[in-house]
């Protein structure tokens, strides 16, 4: 029978080397001496049957505790978010010391809050990319906003980019500035995935074939990822037209009121939009032309302030209920992967 001397965890950073939760279980009784009985500590997300499973093994004891520390790195590589409640399972399996006749305890569940811990780098207020595989070549300043990449949280930043195959590049937190750059120690990485690090040696590999690919570097782990672009195509420029706009569906639309600014590879912003209540819109990459635009689809949710939106989609996309001024966020590298393909891109919509 397994006992848990606290039934909830939200421990502080403060608190990584005390001690979180003590875990204590009664005697299997088996016929050898207790000093050789062996226990498993198993502990998952709930619902998944231990399919992934984090385990400890005692020996000879009937308890164990685990630090805050220890606990959140089991969280974290669990997937969980920084400092949002989730339920874990949490049982013993116990054995003769040869593994025979085992027993498995009751399973008791925990809701734990993960910590936010420091980013294995410290992140760059901006990064950019350079280097051969790219439009811009070894070229440093790089072509901006199109080598800019965009940051979408504290610790993570995503570009979309058209590369050349089989060549190479580095990302700089200076554009223009060879000072400093995020690289990789083994040249051998692969281009897909790895670890990056600070002023390390040796360029990321580019993939080995051209084509338009999305990155995702992630401080907080170190990490990177390239991976084959899914979104729509990523305009030049971006207009936006609609019953919900001062221009209504005239097109060309006015300008510069219903033009965006493109800050980096994949984001557009347009900072303030006065818009009617209950009305439409469509975004355009060209503006007086209506042979393609950027909308929404029947069936797949869209709230009218946040959502996704995909490329010559067949509806308009819904305004908000209540008129106002607006800004709109856009961001082409944050797809939605229960959109079949990740076809889509995010719109956010913040009231003024």
């Amino acid at each position: 029978q397994l006992s848990s001397s606290v039934s909830a965890i939200a421990a502080a950073p403060a608190d990584s080397n005390s001690i979180a939760v003590n875990f204590t279980w009664t005697d299997p009784k088996y016929a050898q001496d207790s000093s050789l009985y062996k226990f498993i500590v198993e502990i998952d997300s709930a619902g998944r049957n231990f399919s992934k499973e984090v385990t400890r093994v005692v020996t000879g004891a009937f308890a164990t505790s685990f630090t805050a520390k220890e606990l959140n790195v089991i969280l974290l590589n669990f997937g969980f978010a920084f400092n949002t409640q989730y339920t874990i399972d949490v049982r013993i399996t116990s054995s003769y010391g040869n593994n025979n006749e085992k027993y498995t305890s009751n399973t008791i569940q925990l809701q734990v809050t993960p910590y936010k811990v420091p980013p294995k780098i410290v992140p760059p207020a901006q990064l950019f990319i350079v280097g051969s595989a790219t439009a811009g070549s070894w070229n440093n300043p790089v072509p901006v906003p199109t080598q800019e990449l965009s940051k979408v949280d504290e610790t993570t930043f995503v570009g979309v980019f058209d590369l050349s195959g089989g060549n190479q590049y580095l990302l700089l937190p200076v554009n223009g500035d060879w000072s400093h750059k995020y690289s990789i120690q083994d040249a051998s990485a692969p281009a897909e995935a790895g670890d990056f690090f600070y002023d390390a040696p040796n360029n990321f590999n580019g993939p080995a074939s051209g084509g338009t690919y999305k990155i995702v570097v992630d401080f907080q782990h170190g990490t990177y990822t390239l991976t084959p672009y899914t979104g729509p195509p990523i305009p030049s420029n971006l207009y936006i037209v609609g019953s919900a706009t001062p221009g209504t569906w005239n097109n060309p639309v006015p300008v510069p009121s219903q033009q965006f600014t493109r800050l980096n590879s994949v984001q557009f912003q347009l900072a303030s939009l006065a818009l009617s209540a209950a009305n439409q819109y469509l975004l355009l990459p060209v503006n007086g032309d209506w042979s393609h635009k950027y909308s929404v689809t029947a069936g797949y949710p869209y709230g009218p302030l946040d959502g996704y939106f995909g490329y010559d989609f067949s509806d308009n996309i819904p305004g908000p209920v209540v008129a106002g001024n607006y800004k709109f966020d856009i961001n082409f590298g944050l797809q939605d992967p229960g959109f079949p393909g990740g076809q889509v891109a995010k719109i956010h919509l913040t009231k003024l």
